[in-house]
Protein backbone atom coordinates (compact mmCIF):
# COMPACT_ATOMS: atom_id res chain seq x y z
CA UNK A 1 0.00 0.00 0.00
CA UNK A 2 1.06 3.25 -1.11
CA UNK A 3 1.43 5.77 1.98
CA UNK A 4 1.54 9.33 1.85
CA UNK A 5 5.04 11.36 2.46
CA UNK A 6 5.89 12.23 6.40
CA UNK A 7 5.33 16.12 5.08
CA UNK A 8 2.49 15.88 3.20
CA UNK A 9 0.37 13.64 6.12
CA UNK A 10 1.84 17.07 8.60
CA UNK A 11 0.28 19.94 6.44
CA UNK A 12 -3.45 18.83 7.79
CA UNK A 13 -2.08 18.67 11.01
CA UNK A 14 -0.30 22.12 10.60
CA UNK A 15 -3.03 23.83 9.07
CA UNK A 16 -5.20 22.70 11.99
CA UNK A 17 -2.91 24.21 14.58
CA UNK A 18 -2.52 27.38 13.04
CA UNK A 19 -6.76 28.13 12.81
CA UNK A 20 -6.49 26.77 16.38
CA UNK A 21 -4.12 29.09 17.29
CA UNK A 22 -5.99 32.35 15.22
CA UNK A 23 -9.07 31.32 17.22
CA UNK A 24 -7.50 31.36 20.59
CA UNK A 25 -6.20 35.19 19.71
CA UNK A 26 -9.14 36.21 18.27
CA UNK A 27 -10.92 35.03 21.91
CA UNK A 28 -8.13 36.70 23.36
CA UNK A 29 -8.39 39.80 22.00
CA UNK A 30 -12.23 40.33 22.04
CA UNK A 31 -11.98 38.97 26.04
CA UNK A 32 -9.48 41.66 26.84
CA UNK A 33 -11.74 44.19 24.59
CA UNK A 34 -14.69 43.57 26.86
CA UNK A 35 -12.87 43.95 30.21
CA UNK A 36 -13.12 47.25 32.10
CA UNK A 37 -9.97 49.72 31.66
CA UNK A 38 -8.24 50.91 34.66
CA UNK A 39 -10.50 54.08 34.71
CA UNK A 40 -13.89 52.67 34.69
CA UNK A 41 -16.13 52.54 37.02
CA UNK A 42 -16.35 48.79 37.25
CA UNK A 43 -12.49 49.24 38.33
CA UNK A 44 -12.67 51.99 40.56
CA UNK A 45 -15.78 50.74 42.51
CA UNK A 46 -13.75 47.12 42.94
CA UNK A 47 -11.08 49.13 44.40
CA UNK A 48 -12.62 51.68 46.60
CA UNK A 49 -15.34 49.33 48.04
CA UNK A 50 -12.70 46.79 49.11
CA UNK A 51 -10.98 49.39 50.90
CA UNK A 52 -14.24 50.38 52.56
CA UNK A 53 -15.43 46.80 53.38
CA UNK A 54 -11.92 46.33 54.96
CA UNK A 55 -12.63 49.44 57.69
CA UNK A 56 -16.05 47.20 57.63
CA UNK A 57 -14.20 44.60 59.02
CA UNK A 58 -11.73 46.05 61.12
CA UNK A 59 -15.04 47.67 63.05
CA UNK A 60 -16.76 44.69 63.70
CA UNK A 61 -13.41 42.62 65.01
CA UNK A 62 -13.28 45.69 67.74
CA UNK A 63 -16.97 45.59 68.66
CA UNK A 64 -17.31 41.77 68.73
CA UNK A 65 -14.43 41.65 71.40
CA UNK A 66 -16.19 44.31 73.35
CA UNK A 67 -19.38 43.24 73.52
CA UNK A 68 -21.28 40.38 75.14
CA UNK A 69 -24.42 40.98 73.61
CA UNK A 70 -25.17 38.14 71.51
CA UNK A 71 -27.59 40.25 68.49
CA UNK A 72 -24.53 42.27 68.17
CA UNK A 73 -21.72 40.03 68.12
CA UNK A 74 -23.96 37.97 65.54
CA UNK A 75 -24.06 41.42 63.11
CA UNK A 76 -20.56 41.58 63.70
CA UNK A 77 -19.91 38.31 62.31
CA UNK A 78 -22.23 38.62 59.65
CA UNK A 79 -19.99 42.05 58.67
CA UNK A 80 -16.72 40.27 58.89
CA UNK A 81 -17.89 37.12 57.04
CA UNK A 82 -19.76 38.34 54.13
CA UNK A 83 -17.78 41.79 53.67
CA UNK A 84 -14.72 39.68 53.47
CA UNK A 85 -15.83 37.61 50.81
CA UNK A 86 -16.80 40.39 48.93
CA UNK A 87 -13.61 42.02 49.41
CA UNK A 88 -12.14 38.54 47.99
CA UNK A 89 -14.48 39.23 44.73
CA UNK A 90 -13.06 42.49 43.83
CA UNK A 91 -9.62 41.20 44.11
CA UNK A 92 -10.50 38.45 41.90
CA UNK A 93 -11.97 40.63 39.52
CA UNK A 94 -9.52 43.01 39.69
CA UNK A 95 -6.81 39.99 39.05
CA UNK A 96 -9.12 39.20 36.14
CA UNK A 97 -9.36 41.46 34.34
CA UNK A 98 -5.68 42.18 34.34
CA UNK A 99 -5.46 45.30 36.66
CA UNK A 100 -3.46 46.70 39.42
CA UNK A 101 -5.23 46.01 42.96
CA UNK A 102 -4.77 50.06 43.82
CA UNK A 103 -4.42 53.16 42.09
CA UNK A 104 -2.90 56.45 41.51
CA UNK A 105 -6.13 57.65 41.20
CA UNK A 106 -8.30 59.94 43.83
CA UNK A 107 -10.89 57.81 45.80
CA UNK A 108 -14.20 57.69 44.20
CA UNK A 109 -12.90 59.44 40.93
CA UNK A 110 -14.66 56.77 39.05
CA UNK A 111 -18.20 58.32 40.36
CA UNK A 112 -17.06 62.38 39.27
CA UNK A 113 -17.82 63.69 35.70
CA UNK A 114 -20.66 61.18 35.33
CA UNK A 115 -24.23 62.07 34.45
CA UNK A 116 -26.26 59.05 34.21
CA UNK A 117 -29.04 59.54 36.09
CA UNK A 118 -27.68 61.91 38.16
CA UNK A 119 -25.05 60.29 39.46
CA UNK A 120 -23.42 63.54 39.02
CA UNK A 121 -25.31 65.72 41.32
CA UNK A 122 -24.64 62.89 43.87
CA UNK A 123 -21.16 61.51 43.67
CA UNK A 124 -18.68 62.50 46.77
CA UNK A 125 -15.76 64.74 45.54
CA UNK A 126 -12.97 62.74 44.11
CA UNK A 127 -10.70 61.56 47.20
CA UNK A 128 -13.71 61.71 49.88
CA UNK A 129 -15.08 57.66 50.17
CA UNK A 130 -18.67 58.04 51.45
CA UNK A 131 -19.62 57.05 55.08
CA UNK A 132 -15.72 56.06 55.92
CA UNK A 133 -14.91 56.82 59.92
CA UNK A 134 -11.82 59.06 60.74
CA UNK A 135 -8.79 57.36 62.25
CA UNK A 136 -9.72 59.55 65.31
CA UNK A 137 -13.59 58.11 65.02
CA UNK A 138 -11.68 54.15 64.99
CA UNK A 139 -8.76 55.25 68.00
CA UNK A 140 -12.04 56.16 70.08
CA UNK A 141 -13.73 52.89 69.13
CA UNK A 142 -10.75 51.00 70.01
CA UNK A 143 -10.56 52.71 73.40
CA UNK A 144 -14.47 52.49 74.40
CA UNK A 145 -16.12 49.61 75.99
CA UNK A 146 -19.15 48.33 77.65
CA UNK A 147 -22.77 50.43 76.31
CA UNK A 148 -20.23 53.01 74.77
CA UNK A 149 -18.48 50.83 72.79
CA UNK A 150 -21.98 49.61 71.27
CA UNK A 151 -23.19 52.54 70.54
CA UNK A 152 -20.41 54.14 68.85
CA UNK A 153 -19.62 51.20 66.52
CA UNK A 154 -23.95 51.04 65.83
CA UNK A 155 -23.58 54.76 64.79
CA UNK A 156 -20.57 54.46 62.83
CA UNK A 157 -21.64 51.22 61.49
CA UNK A 158 -24.83 52.94 60.24
CA UNK A 159 -23.18 55.97 58.48
CA UNK A 160 -20.52 53.34 56.86
CA UNK A 161 -23.40 51.20 55.52
CA UNK A 162 -24.55 54.62 54.08
CA UNK A 163 -22.23 55.74 52.52
CA UNK A 164 -21.49 52.07 51.15
CA UNK A 165 -25.25 51.83 49.44
CA UNK A 166 -24.28 55.24 47.90
CA UNK A 167 -21.34 53.53 46.39
CA UNK A 168 -23.24 50.87 44.71
CA UNK A 169 -26.20 52.69 44.02
CA UNK A 170 -23.66 54.96 41.72
CA UNK A 171 -21.89 51.87 40.39
CA UNK A 172 -25.60 50.51 39.17
CA UNK A 173 -26.23 53.98 37.30
CA UNK A 174 -23.00 53.61 35.79
CA UNK A 175 -22.04 50.07 34.85
CA UNK A 176 -23.71 47.65 32.47
CA UNK A 177 -21.52 44.84 33.29
CA UNK A 178 -23.64 41.65 34.77
CA UNK A 179 -21.63 40.21 37.56
CA UNK A 180 -20.63 43.72 39.00
CA UNK A 181 -24.18 44.87 38.75
CA UNK A 182 -25.58 41.78 40.65
CA UNK A 183 -22.80 42.07 43.68
CA UNK A 184 -23.48 46.06 44.10
CA UNK A 185 -27.33 45.33 43.79
CA UNK A 186 -27.10 42.63 46.61
CA UNK A 187 -24.85 45.46 48.39
CA UNK A 188 -27.41 47.76 48.32
CA UNK A 189 -29.95 45.24 49.47
CA UNK A 190 -27.56 43.47 52.26
CA UNK A 191 -26.50 46.56 53.31
CA UNK A 192 -30.23 48.22 53.55
CA UNK A 193 -31.73 45.56 55.88
CA UNK A 194 -28.59 45.37 58.47
CA UNK A 195 -29.04 49.54 58.88
CA UNK A 196 -32.49 48.55 59.84
CA UNK A 197 -31.28 46.25 62.33
CA UNK A 198 -28.82 48.24 63.61
CA UNK A 199 -31.41 51.15 63.97
CA UNK A 200 -33.10 49.42 66.32
CA UNK A 201 -29.86 48.05 68.46
CA UNK A 202 -29.28 51.70 68.70
CA UNK A 203 -32.77 52.79 69.80
CA UNK A 204 -33.05 50.31 72.40
CA UNK A 205 -29.61 51.57 73.96
CA UNK A 206 -31.36 55.03 73.93
CA UNK A 207 -28.84 56.65 71.23
CA UNK A 208 -29.71 58.32 67.50
CA UNK A 209 -27.68 57.68 64.34
CA UNK A 210 -25.39 59.87 63.44
CA UNK A 211 -26.08 62.57 59.77
CA UNK A 212 -26.06 60.26 56.96
CA UNK A 213 -22.84 60.99 55.03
Amino acid sequence: METAPPARRRLPVLGLVVVLLAAAALVLFFTRQGTPGDTSPEAGFARDMGVHHAQAVEMSFVVRDKTSDEALRSLAYDIITTQSTQRGIFMGWLQQWGLDQSSDRPAMAWMAGHGHGGAAATAPAPGTMPGMATEEEMNRLRQATGKDAEILFLQLMIRHHQGGVEMAEGLLRLSDRDEVRALAQHIVDGQNAEIRTMKELLARRGAQPLPAP
